[in-house]
Order: structure tokens, then sequence, then C-alpha cells
């Protein structure tokens, strides 16, 4: 079942950023993609814990903001030490001018 929720308008994270998104007791991140495009992981890293929007966003690579860990956002891939469990990764959509991420 899919369960789509309103994240934020369509802008409200710059180019090549990250936002931190809270539901339902949950931190998720989510990303926007040099080309425009966005994407949503899990909001901690699978590390330490540490909320992956302090961290930093370049090339598709979120860095944890505590042991400077990898994670390619778009695939939840650990890009290696001292991480080495992927990010669960959500679908993310955009319409009428907004983000929505599906939890379901």
């Amino acid at each position: 079942m899919t369960a789509w929720i309103e994240v934020c308008p369509v802008g409200a994270i710059p180019e090549e950023d990250v936002m931190k998104f809270d539901h339902g007791g949950k931190t998720f991140a989510v990303y926007r993609s040099p080309s425009d495009q966005y994407f949503a992981t899990d909001g901690l890293c699978t590390h330490e814990q540490v909320h992956l929007a302090d961290g930093l966003v370049m090339d598709n690579i979120i860095e944890c903001p505590k042991h400077n860990g990898r994670f390619d956002y778009r695939t939840g891939a650990a890009k290696g030490a001292p991480v080495c469990v992927d990010l669960k990764t959500y679908p993310v959509k955009v319409e009428a001018g907004r983000v929505f991420l599906d939890l379901g």
C-alpha cells in the first residue's frame, strides 16, 4: 500500500543538499540532486545514529558529520568505513510543485 506524505515545496531543499524530515516518530533525509531529482533515505547514519541532514552532500554522496561515513543517497549504498550497513531508501515523487515521500 502506498502512503504518500507531503514533505515540502519544490525548491525548499537547495540543489545538492539534504533536509531532515520527521514523521511518525522516525527521521528521514530528503535530498535534491544536482540534476534536480529528489531522493529519500533513513535519516540516521547506520554506524552512530547521527542525523545525516547535518552532513555534507556532494556528487550524490551524503557524508555523516560524526565519522565521515559515506553513502550514495540514490541507492543507500554504504561507500566505505566506518559504515558497512546500507541506508534504507524510499520512493519520492514531485507533484503540483510539492515533494512527497512514500512510507508505505
